[in-house]
């Protein structure tokens, strides 16, 4: 609560500040975008290009997952019905034919694995222990490469998350810098002489959270969604093999 009300009190002083400085500086400062840019140093503006390609690519992976996740939401709603039902009837066939027409359902593709491996056995008459077993580890696999799908950019999503921070305070170091090397070129202490240092840390500050801030709160709202795709899995592998199960006692 503290911090809040300190960062709230900061915030409150910061268009005095941008005032203070421009007057200082004798309204050389430029406060738009094109201005600062032509304003910052070389090792600035790469600074800013990096941060503006990471978070392009925060972006797309945002994109990218969002949409790969709805629709396996979508397709999945379509298919755990259809495929209970077919299920019920003993019509393996059907089954599998639903769920290759679910392709983007996370559990269509763990049970089209685990069906494809049972009807492999289903000629053989009795359905020993080792069908069993051997549908139980083709569920698995698949169940790790489909968690291996669904993750699929989330580390680099982390990975942006974690360092776009890092790589805007390189650029607040070098701002900074800039602003001392102003005060010794003009032998001024005011706050004019560093004023164009200053805005070139505070920008790539910025930007470096606000391309970090959104890229970790979708981190973790993924992979929450990823982690329940997973209790949806293991509970239909768990349903599937109850399935085999009471086939090979009624048989």
């Amino acid at each position: 609560m503290h911090a809040l009300h300190a960062a709230g009190s900061i915030l409150s002083h910061v268009p005095t500040l941008a005032t203070w400085v421009v007057q200082e500086g004798g309204g050389a400062m430029a406060t738009d975008p094109l201005g600062l840019w032509k304003a910052m140093g070389w090792v600035a503006r790469t600074v800013v290009i990096i941060l503006f390609i990471m978070s392009g690519w925060s972006i797309g992976v945002m994109i990218d997952r969002w949409m790969a996740y709805n629709a396996a939401r979508k397709q999945s709603r379509a298919f755990a019905p259809a495929v209970a039902g077919a299920l019920r009837d003993g019509r393996i066939d059907e089954a599998i034919k639903v769920a290759e027409r679910n392709k983007k359902s996370h559990l269509a593709k763990v049970v089209t694995a685990g069906l494809m491996e049972f009807r492999a056995h289903q000629e053989s008459g009795e359905i020993p222990g080792e069908t069993i077993e051997a549908s139980k580890r083709a569920l698995e696999r698949t169940e790790a490469i489909v968690h291996a799908e669904l993750k699929r950019g989330l580390g680099g999503l982390a990975t942006i998350g974690s360092t776009a921070p890092f790589v805007g305070l390189f650029g607040t170091v070098m701002g900074i810098l800039n602003a001392f090397k102003g005060i010794s070129e003009q032998k001024a202490t005011g706050l004019g002489a560093v004023a164009g240092g200053i805005a070139e840390a505070l920008v790539t500050t910025a930007i470096g959270l606000v391309v970090a801030i959104p890229a970790v709160m979708m981190f973790n709202y993924l992979t929450g969604r990823v982690e329940a795709f997973d209790v949806e899995m293991d509970n239909s592998s768990s349903e599937l093999i109850d399935y085999f199960l009471k086939r090979r006692g009624r048989r």
